[in-house]
């Protein structure tokens, strides 16, 4: 029974974090319920992350939707953020962890209500200071804390006028990018357990997939809204794990 019910929350929670991040704000709580160990729950969750996150990338490179050639820079920029992250991770509390992501959350959203950014325009992904700075920025909180981290670099797309469905194929790259490393992390250290981590692989996959064909029919002004209610509920999360 576990495994069927972790198999159909990797299928609804990476649809959703394949359209605005968040997917963690189902999954993660799932594997807790079923007493999973918080570092099996969350290992499961990198190593699932590692191939979904990859299929969806190449099923839009296979369409065409992202050229390769311009968005491979993003991988070593977004690794040396993450590992950034995790060795700033290891001088703080999770306490002040949780303060300053409720508060990035928070800021990314406010902001977005001001920005005449959208996914409607369709600019090519160039490496600038701007937008190495900002994955960089967002590689440093995927490693240190980690929850929104797709959410976030939605809002970054936006606001480098990125079109909506390339902004997904990126965000799914970075995901890989990050995971691959925390992923073989957890499986060194011994805290998979192997047949609900397929499971929700398995689940991961097929929601993957579904949520970069949804994420083709999205119309553009759908996207904020969308990613302003992911925002919120993961702020709301993060303030009841912070209040416990």
């Amino acid at each position: 029974m576990d495994l069927l019910l972790i198999f159909f929350t990797g299928i609804v929670a990476t649809t959703l974090g394949t359209l605005a991040g968040g997917g963690g704000l189902i999954s993660l709580p799932v594997m807790l319920l079923i007493g999973m160990p918080v570092h099996s729950a969350i290992g499961a969750n990198k190593v699932s992350n590692t191939f979904s996150s990859f299929s969806a990338f190449i099923y839009l490179v296979r369409r065409k939707q992202i050229n390769i050639k311009e968005s491979i820079w993003l991988l070593p920029v977004s690794l040396a953020g993450g590992g950034t992250g995790a060795a700033i991770a290891s001088f703080l509390s999770s306490q002040t962890m949780t303060i300053a992501a409720i508060f990035l959350l928070m800021f990314a959203m406010v902001t977005s209500f001001f920005s005449k950014a959208s996914f409607e325009k369709a600019e090519p992904f160039k490496k600038t200071p701007a937008s190495a700075a900002g994955l960089y920025g967002i590689g440093i909180y995927d490693g240190l804390f980690g929850p929104g981290q797709g959410t976030l670099m939605l809002y970054l797309f936006s606001w480098l006028e990125i079109s909506y469905l390339k902004a997904v194929g990126l965000v799914r790259l970075a995901t890989f990018s990050s995971c691959i490393g925390a992923a073989a992390v957890y499986i060194t250290a011994g805290h998979i357990i192997w047949g609900l981590t397929l499971a929700l692989m398995a689940g991961s996959w097929i929601g993957a997939q579904t949520g970069v064909r949804l994420a083709q029919r999205m119309k553009a002004g759908y996207v904020k809204p969308m990613l302003r209610i992911i925002t919120l509920l993961l702020i709301i999360q993060l303030l009841i794990e912070y209040l416990k």
